[in-house]
C-alpha cells in the first residue's frame, strides 16, 4: 500500500472514531473518574475507569475537543478494556513513543486503530491533543 493510500486510510479511521466514538458515556457506581484538559486548544475529557483485580474492566469517556483528542479517547478506551493494568500502561508508553516519532515494537500487544494516529507526530502542536486521554488513563490506574 502506498504512503498516500495509508494516510487516507488513517484519516478515515480517525474520523470514524470522531463521528462514531466508542465507549462514550459514564460508568455508574464507584468508577474512578479523572478530569483532564488541554488549555492550549480547549480539549477536555472526563475518563471513567473500572479497575478490578489488576485489570481495566471497563472504560468510558465524555468530553469535547478536536477530532484528534476525541478519536484518541475512543481508541484508547477500546484498547485498554479487559487489559491488565501493566499492559494498559505499556500501551500508553508505546503511544507516547509513537507521538515522539520513535519506532515502536508493540510485541504481543495489539495496537489496532491506535496506529492511525502515528501521523500526529508530524504536528507537534497536536501531540497534546492525542495524548490527553492516555495521560488521564495513566493517572486513573495509578490512583487504584
Amino acid at each position: 500500500m502506498s504512503f498516500d493510500n495509508l494516510d487516507t486510510l488513517y484519516r478515515q479511521v480517525i474520523m470514524d472514531h470522531y463521528k462514531h466514538p466508542r465507549n462514550r458515556g459514564k460508568l455508574e457506581g464507584d468508577a474512578l473518574v479523572v478530569d483532564m484538559n488541554n488549555p492550549t486548544c480547549g480539549d477536555r475529557i472526563q475518563l471513567h475507569l473500572e479497575v478490578e483485580d489488576g485489570k481495566v474492566k471497563d472504560a468510558k469517556f465524555d468530553g469535547e475537543g478536536c477530532s484528534i483528542s476525541m478519536s484518541s479517547a475512543s481508541m484508547m478506551t477500546q484498547a485498554v478494556k479487559g487489559k491488565r493494568v501493566e499492559d494498559a500502561l505499556r500501551m500508553s508508553e508505546l503511544f507516547s513513543d509513537m507521538m515522539l516519532g520513535k519506532e515502536i515494537d508493540s510485541g504481543d500487544l495489539e495496537l489496532g486503530d491506535i496506529e492511525a494516529l502515528q501521523g500526529v507526530a508530524k504536528f507537534p502542536a497536536r501531540i497534546k491533543c492525542a495524548t490527553l486521554a492516555w495521560k488521564a488513563m495513566e493517572q486513573g490506574v495509578e490512583k487504584k
